[in-house]
């Protein structure tokens, strides 16, 4: 795995060991930051949800995100974000990783929401319980003009409106699919 674009591009990142991460393919990651481009610049807050490698926040640092928050339940996977954190010498003050499950992360308040945020939970996994949490009244997950973008399997059925949330757009490429969601 490399980086796309940006300023660590052409780097080459760490991978997991086990098959139990699914990184998102380079194709894949290209044509979603195509998309994301015009909403990234030096105040994009970037959540990346079920972090795995950490490549598509360290994607997003690359091309000019202010912050990105890694969140990822495995330990295994939260150290090897952090192993690529440093092999690219990316200054502390632009991460965090947090070592949870999705669904706990996601059922806090937080007093800064993230403009950007990229959940990709293992395939098969039911997405009902944190989809439901950015698209609540009261979530302060997602900034008022954000995006939440759900890599999934493309035979999995995602809803296209949850709650306040409604998809604008959908990419397909192989196996897998993006879902953008923005806020009615």
């Amino acid at each position: 795995m490399r980086v796309i674009a940006g300023v660590y591009r052409g780097r080459t990142l760490k991978s997991p060991a086990d098959t139990k991460t699914r990184p998102t393919s380079d194709r894949l990651r290209e044509t979603l930051f195509n998309v994301l481009a015009p909403r990234i610049d030096d105040s994009t807050r970037f959540l990346d949800l079920c972090a795995g490698t950490g490549a598509i926040g360290i994607e997003a640092i690359s091309r000019g995100a202010s912050f990105v928050t890694f969140v990822d339940k495995s330990r295994k996977a939260c150290a090897l974000i952090e192993d690529n954190l440093e092999h690219l010498s990316i200054p502390e003050g632009e991460t965090e990783i947090v070592c949870l499950p999705a669904e706990t992360f996601t059922a806090r308040t937080y007093e800064n929401g993230w403009d950007i945020v990229y959940f990709d939970p293992p395939y098969g996994l039911d997405y009902s319980t944190v989809l439901y949490e950015f698209g609540t009244a009261e979530s302060t997950l997602l900034n008022p003009e954000g995006l939440l973008v759900v890599e999934h399997h493309s035979k999995m059925a995602i809803p296209d409106a949850v709650g306040q949330l409604r998809r604008w757009r959908i990419l397909k490429q192989g196996d897998s699919s993006l879902r953008f969601f923005e806020r009615n």
